[in-house]
């Protein structure tokens, strides 16, 4: 007999669980309109589990044939973890690495893209990352992804691997000290072909829905073609907060990023109450060691808010309104058309008075695809479209990375982007060679990567000059709009060490001598300058060190054309 349904979860019951003697296997699945249930056979309705952790079958849908065939029944306790555990890093020191598995690395096997991931840690961990966000990774329909068309919620993608591979990954990244966060869909399934599990489950729907998972009126329906699961249904929550709990228990994530939240909690039709309390519960029963980001993309602050002060409890947020400020000021082609006080209104914005409650981006998935036929592109590709590599796609695209990196906030970046790719991204690497990430890039373009590696060097500290950049405080003391420059002050504590000054420069005029304020008098010392020739060779090398005089502390300062420089004692 074929097994029908597979390993679920931590709590009691759901899917199939391996008596935990080990003589057998216990199955249970939720139904409402089912007569009889079959673990296998042949039965009228053939199901999978919607617990399922692997299938069989991993079909393209091209030829017509299926693209599932059965569930494997799975042991998430068998693998052996270091026995040292691993302490998130600090959440002010945090720095994502946003990664897509089916286009990251390709060593030309199928269902190792995790294994083959493991190849490049070492390589995260010389740029300066600690975390990694993996864009979803659970079964899809298609035969390429970028995952946020879930058919299955447990099983991992046959292209990626399976839960051992899965665990292995999340262990190397741990033993380097990078936390893992797995990017997860619950404000909706599909919309591609949900026939062979949740859709119409147990064969009962009403009003032409999808049967006891789904709403079955229009809060089912969603602005992007998917269906959206019904959060009045206890049995649907459990399957949701299940699943959250057996990606921070089976495989030790070290946190969780719930994709579009508004769609959880807001219908067409208004608020979903229901859908708001699913989020409350899942981070009410995460480990306090374990973080979980919210991609509302609506600046609501209760999203970040205490549970018991009504909030939803996740650590962070998303802030689109990061990345448009800074796109909108580094890809339009007048210097007249920027506005410093854009940037200056951005950098001081924060939720609930914490600036470490928001994540802050100039690339991600969403802002370098196509969506409904209009491209997007990479920062350097929205630029100059075309010319990438040309001096001001590097110029600005660098001088957008380095506001984010001396901005308060959690850093994130886009896969490639520490070496120029350019284009317009796609998850379909089956079709667009393209797609994959330019793996020579690393060398053609290594004076970016060592830009961006020094970026993060200093925004972490490892230097132990520029404390500040890992501090809530910042005063924007210089705001000239004329001349497009811009400068402010970050810091934790206060003090050598700590206090840093960063001024930017967003206009292709360049400065010898430009005279800003310092907080105390002194020597400053020059620690980056994104126009050094290390970076580039037609970059100049403008910035230097200075000193404070007596009085209001003014001092001069040297700034190459769209160039960022830090200064500290």
């Amino acid at each position: 007999m074929t097994p029908l349904i597979s390993k679920p979860s931590l709590l009691p019951g759901m899917g199939a669980s391996v008596n935990p003697n080990g003589d057998g296997v216990t199955f249970r699945v939720w139904v409402l309109y089912a007569d009889q249930v079959y673990v296998a056979d042949q039965p009228d309705l053939w199901k999978l589990d919607p617990y399922c952790r692997q299938t069989t079958g991993h079909i393209d849908l091209r030829n017509g044939s299926p693209r599932y065939h059965n569930c494997v029944i799975i042991n998430p306790d068998v693998f052996k973890w270091d026995k040292k555990q691993f302490e998130m890093p600090p959440l002010n020191e945090l720095i994502i690495y946003e990664l897509h598995l089916g286009t990251f690395i390709n060593n030309g096997q199928l269902a190792r893209r995790f294994l083959d991931t493991i190849s490049k840690l070492d390589y995260l961990v010389e740029l300066g990352i600690n975390a990694i966000e993996i864009m979803p990774c659970t079964e899809f329909v298609t035969n390429t992804s970028m995952g946020y068309n879930p058919s299955l919620l447990f099983a991992i993608e046959n292209h990626y691997g399976e839960e051992r591979s899965v665990q292995r990954f999340v262990n190397e990244a741990n033993r380097r000290g990078i936390a893992v966060i797995f990017d997860v869909v619950y404000n909706h399934l599909g919309p591609d072909d949900l026939s062979e599990c949740f859709w119409r489950f147990d064969g009962w729907h009403k009003d032409g829905y999808g049967g006891i998972y789904f709403y079955q009126d229009n809060r089912a329906e969603t602005d992007f073609g998917a269906t959206r699961l019904d959060y009045g249904r206890y049995e649907v929550r459990q399957i949701l907060h299940d699943n959250a709990m057996m990606w921070l228990h089976e495989y030790h994530a070290d946190g969780l990023r719930l994709d579009s939240t508004i769609n959880i909690r807001r219908s067409r039709q208004g608020d979903l109450p229901d859908g708001w309390t699913l989020m409350q519960w899942i981070n009410k029963d995460k480990q306090s060691n374990r973080i979980t980001i919210a991609e509302d993309l609506e600046d609501n602050e209760w999203l970040t808010k205490q549970i018991d002060e009504g909030g939803a409890g996740f650590n962070f947020q998303w802030d689109i309104g990061f990345y448009k400020a800074i796109r909108n000021n580094v890809v339009l082609a007048e210097d007249q058309s920027r506005s410093m006080f854009s940037i200056s209104d951005i950098l001081t914005k924060r939720y609930n008075n914490d600036a470490f409650q928001r994540v802050i981006y100039t690339e991600s998935h969403d802002e370098v695809t196509e969506h409904f036929g209009v491209k997007l592109g990479r920062m350097p590709e929205k630029i100059w479209p075309g010319n990438a590599n040309s001096w001001p796609s590097r110029k600005r695209s660098t001088l957008a990375a380095a506001i984010l990196f001396t901005a308060p906030g959690v850093p994130m970046i886009f896969q490639g982007q520490e070496f120029l790719e350019c284009g317009t991204w796609t998850d379909n690497a089956d079709i667009n060679l393209n797609a994959m990430l330019d793996w020579t890039k690393v060398q053609k373009n290594n004076g970016i990567f060592q830009l961006y590696r020094d970026l993060i060097r200093y925004r972490r500290n490892q230097e132990k000059n520029t404390k500040g950049l890992m501090g809530q405080h910042i005063n924007i003391f210089h705001v000239n709009d004329e001349k497009k420059i811009i400068a402010y002050h970050r810091w934790m504590q206060g003090g050598k060490g700590d206090d840093v000054i960063v001024v930017a420069n967003f206009s292709t005029q360049s400065f010898d001598s430009y005279t800003i304020g310092f907080p105390s008098l002194g020597t400053w010392e020059l620690r980056f300058d994104s126009d050094s020739k290390k970076y580039s060779d037609d970059f100049n090398n403008k910035g230097y060190t200075t000193t404070a005089s007596e009085g209001e502390y003014h001092g001069n300062v040297g700034l190459g054309s769209y160039s960022l420089i830090i200064l500290s004692q």
